[in-house]
Order: C-alpha cells, then structure tokens, then sequence
C-alpha cells in the first residue's frame, strides 16, 4: 500500500434537501487501506456504488449529528451490508440517541443483522480520542450547531524511516535490526559495530493531518483543535448576503470558513455543505479565495490527496 495513499473522497456536498446536482453530506477517508465513512446522508450507498467503493471495506462510520441530511442513508446501507452477507463488526462513532433509532427501526421491521454494530458515542467535552492504530489516530470536537454536532481531526502518525538498502548492503547486520533502523534506533552489526540509523536510512515524507468541520456557526475557538492541519473541509451553506441567516440557523459562509482557515493557518480549505438555493457554486469559490486562496470545492466525485 503506498505511503502517499491519505485521501478524501467527496460523495455528497448538499445541505439539507438533495438535489439532483448535489447529494447530502458523505465523505470517504481513506488511509492505506482503511475506510472511514463521514456521514451518510440520503442515497450514500449509491454514491458509494458510483465512486467504485467496496461497502464491505467500511469498518467506520462517523455521524457529526443526527439532521437527517447526516444520517438517513445509514439505515439503507447496514441492511445492504447485511443482504450482501457482512460478518465483521462495524463501529458507528455518533450521538447516543442514533442507537435507539437504529434498533427501533430494526424491531419494527424485524431485521437482524448479521453482524455485530459497536457504538462509540461521542460527547461535546473537548477534543477526545475516539481511534487509535498503528498508523492513524482520530478525535471528535465539538460544534456550535442546533443540536448536537461534532467535527473530527483525522492524524496520521509519524511514518517510519525509508532504509536505503544500497547503503545497507555495506553492512552485515541481521534482518531483526532493519525495524529499529526504521523507527529510528541504532543498532549494532554481527561484528559489535554501532551503526547510526542516519547513514542507511531516510526521513519519509511528514505526516498528514485532516480536519472536517460541518455543520457549525462560525466559531474562532475552533483553531484549537484544528490549527495547522493540512486540510478542513468546512460548511459553507450560505454566502456572506445571506450572513444574518447562517447566524440564525447556526452555520457558516464561504467567507467565514476562509477567515476560520487564516486564523488557523490551515494549508487547504474545501468547501461544502451547500444550500440548495444556489446553483452556480463558483460565487463560492470566489467568496473564499479571495481571502484565503488555497480554497477548493467539494465536487460530487472529486479526490483530494491530503
């Protein structure tokens, strides 16, 4: 699996109501081989069918909150997963109250899935660890939205150092040694020789870090959690026209989340979470280049390596 293999994979970018140009909210996170579903609006398996996804590769799925526009598509995905014959767990990391609706819609029609769902549920306490493996960790944050909301920070962990085996060929030192060499240790050669980890091996490309941010009013406090990543997406439901109801309904502008990018000195912003009033997204664009201008859209379809 490549090391360069960190990226986004936007399959809805609609708020609210769905349209026929943009589906509700739904991202793929994919990070050297491991899948993590953001949301899943109305029509996400679909989407996940049109981008060439495996819906058995998903073991994460992440709720922000429970506005239907987040989460009505996920009833329709696990009863495909089942039909489809899933053994392994899934672990579904939202609001407690999506447990409830899940297991009352699977008592009413009496399904039983064949495969158990673990739920993390997340809390409005800080920034809080809720994944953790070898290459990757994830935490939750809170959002200042109606109800509930959280974002989340995706962050690759420091990658091992590359061994340059033209130089390690010079050196009798025993296969055991070669993943000290990489994490940066020296080690010693057959003979007792110290050999310094520097001289046979190179530094890997610096570790990535991702940051979503939907659906929320514009919130300065949030470069606490997310300063310095390498990318946010963050909502963009209105222009700034329209500022006074984004603040009443408690989401952003494409000029809010670009000045939220500059105090945060993120490196790239994608925009999302558009209302369906608007049908000529390049205003967007725009909007936010102007003022920070390593913006982008969140194109149904479109890749973004982190």
């Amino acid at each position: 699996m490549s090391l360069q293999s960190f990226k986004i994979t936007i399959l809805g970018n609609g708020a609210a109501s769905p349209t026929l140009e943009r589906p509700p909210s739904a991202q793929v996170v994919e990070l050297r081989g491991r899948f993590f579903l953001i949301d899943c609006g109305e029509g996400t398996q679909l989407q996940l069918r049109k981008y060439k996804f495996s819906i058995q590769k998903i073991d994460h799925i992440l709720i922000t909150h429970l506005h239907g526009d987040h989460y009505l598509g996920l009833l329709g995905l696990l009863q495909s997963m089942h039909l489809l014959g899933r053994k392994n767990p899934i672990q579904i990391y939202a609001h407690e109250p999506l447990k409830s609706i899940i297991d009352l819609q699977n008592k009413i029609s009496e399904s039983y899935l064949n495969f158990e769902i673990n739920y993390i549920f997340l809390s409005n306490n800080g920034l809080s660890l809720i994944f953790e493996d070898e290459l990757l960790e994830v935490y939750a944050f809170p959002l200042k939205h109606r109800i509930a909301c959280n974002g989340f920070l995706f962050k690759e962990k420091p990658l091992l150092r590359t061994i340059d085996k033209s130089l390690l060929d010079n050196y009798d030192i025993d296969v055991s040694e070669i993943h000290k060499l990489k994490k940066g240790l020296d080690v010693f050669d057959r003979h007792g020789n110290t050999i310094a980890y520097e001289t046979v091996t190179h530094q890997s490309r610096p570790h990535k870090t991702y940051a979503i941010c939907t659906d929320t009013i514009f919130d300065k406090t949030l470069t606490t959690y997310i300063s310095g990543v390498d990318a946010i997406y963050h909502e963009a439901t209105f222009l700034d026209a329209l500022k006074d109801r984004a603040k009443k309904t408690y989401h952003s502008t494409a000029s809010q989340a670009a000045e939220l990018s500059v105090l945060a000195h993120t490196k790239k912003l994608i925009l999302g979470h558009f209302s369906a009033r608007y049908k000529n997204l390049t205003f967007f664009l725009e909007e936010a280049s102007s003022i920070f201008p390593e913006t982008y859209l969140a194109t149904e379809g479109e890749v973004y390596n982190i």
